[in-house]
């Protein structure tokens, strides 16, 4: 189906969005760009085709920074409060909606949420649960004050989540659903298979968790 292009207002400006919208159904899924990348990383735009095949709507939007341009990310509030208006105007189409995103994306989506903005749920793709070599360094202060379902979908090699920090986080809070993609790193790639491979996994534990 064809992507439609918007241009949606926030504080600080305007940023670019494309909108999947799926045949019929009103149950939509925001989907951040991580900080290296942009609504266009080649990752997020497959998975968004193919979740909006299967009757779940996508919007993908760019930071201010990647409109602009810029490599570096914008300061957390800047991000927060981005992503909150991105939120609001995809709620005035959606009956169900969830947030999430890629790494820094995912992230500050909880962040909004553990504040108060309503979801009915979190995606996250490579979670950055600390940074790469500084285990210590745990983004997991807020997770606790999110009342919503949450699903996270991570690589066994993500340098960003070791996996028996990512359990004994994950094993703290209810409603939370963990699917682990053998291989993978940060970047959800896994050597000896297919990109298509692993975003169709991915697309099909997000239509099966959120019809759940």
């Amino acid at each position: 189906m064809p992507a439609d292009q918007e241009t949606i207002d926030w504080s600080g400006g305007r940023v670019s969005a494309v909108w999947h919208r799926p045949a019929h159904g009103r149950t939509y899924i925001i989907l951040a760009h991580g900080a290296g990348g942009n609504l266009h990383t080649p990752g997020l735009a497959d998975l968004a085709e193919i979740l909006c095949q299967r009757v779940i709507g996508v919007v993908r939007f760019n930071f201010p920074y990647a409109d602009a341009g810029r490599k570096i990310p914008d300061p957390q509030p800047v991000l927060e409060d981005c992503y909150r208006a991105i939120r609001e105007r995809v709620g005035t189409e959606a009956s169900r909606l969830f947030l999430g995103g890629r790494s820094m994306g995912g992230r500050i989506a909880s962040h909004i949420v553990a504040k108060g903005t309503v979801a009915d749920g979190l995606v996250f793709l490579s979670y950055p649960l600390h940074p790469p070599g500084q285990p210590q360094r745990l983004r997991t202060r807020h997770l606790p004050k999110i009342a919503v379902p949450m699903l996270f979908i991570q690589g066994s090699r993500d340098a960003f989540a070791r996996p028996d920090l990512l359990q004994s986080t994950l094993a703290g809070l209810p409603g939370t659903m963990l699917h682990v993609i053998d291989g993978a790193d940060h970047g959800l790639k896994v050597k000896g298979r297919t990109t298509e491979e692993v975003t169709k996994e991915i697309a099909d534990i997000v239509v099966a968790w959120i019809g759940r």
